[in-house]
């Protein structure tokens, strides 16, 4: 990880407010957060502390209320839903987003062909996303992801979905492209082993409006494994602090 030309985002003092003059929701407070290159940084939190929102802001679809966002970076925004296109076929969501990102019409038959090898998805290039798995469908989602030469991924609990088994192999799967690609990624959870399992660093927000309130560094050498004692350890710390939290809010 190289911070010497600086973070792939920043945020400071970033707040977000939804609704009327009258009836505001304050969804987000004076949040502060640098992402170096390369980091894998996870934001766990209650339902409704604003994770969601902050990956938005940071897509670019939606704006801070107040305070700076500074993003240097071409993003990419998965979701837990895997949001392809169901009339066209595994390649051909992938042949759509590098048709939109300007990539020559003769070039990009490679470069599907590369993708799709990169998820392990070659031989169902044409398949439709009805015709797949979820595990299958959220790979795909990464590879077009990829195909927009993101520097910076944003998941919005991308693997929530799908079961344990499915799950762990997707994280083997996103760590090793994540290494050899050397992207930064924002990755939004409710689970807490899945954050020690993945991250660099996990961030807990308070409940509404969210705040970070504990950022943990994970110094857990890589690879890891979902069910180690290391990562259950850690998972047992961010859940009590997460519990301090959620009872903190329920006593205001």
């Amino acid at each position: 990880m190289n911070s010497a030309s600086g973070p792939s985002v920043r945020l400071a003092g970033v707040s977000k407010i939804y609704g009327t003059r009258h009836k505001q929701t304050l969804a987000l407070d004076s949040i502060s957060l640098d992402v170096a290159p390369g980091e894998f940084v996870c934001l766990v939190g209650a339902s409704g502390c604003g994770k969601s929102t902050l990956l938005n802001l940071v897509a670019g679809l939606d704006s801070a209320t107040a305070g700076s966002l500074e993003v240097n970076g071409r993003t990419a925004l998965m979701f837990q839903e895997s949001a392809l296109f169901p009339w066209l076929t595994a390649a051909g969501n992938i042949d759509l987003a590098l048709r939109l990102g300007g990539v020559p019409k003769n070039e990009r038959p490679t470069r599907v062909a590369e993708l799709l090898e990169s998820v392990h998805l070659q031989d169902f290039a044409k398949k439709r996303p009805h015709e797949l798995s979820g595990g299958m469908r959220q790979r795909v989602a990464l590879a077009r992801a990829f195909a927009q030469d993101a520097e910076i991924l944003l998941m919005d609990e991308p693997f929530g979905a799908l079961d344990a088994m499915t799950r762990d192999i997707l994280h083997d799967e996103l760590e090793k492209l994540w290494r050899e690609r050397k992207f930064s990624v924002l990755f939004v959870t409710h689970n807490v082993r899945e954050a020690s399992r993945l991250g660099d660093r996990v961030l807990v927000l308070t409940s509404r409006p969210g705040k970070v309130a504990h950022e943990i560094e994970v110094n857990i050498p890589r690879p890891r494994r979902i069910d180690s004692p290391e990562v259950s350890s850690l998972s047992a710390e961010i859940t009590q602090r997460l519990r301090e939290e959620v009872r903190r809010h329920a006593n205001d």
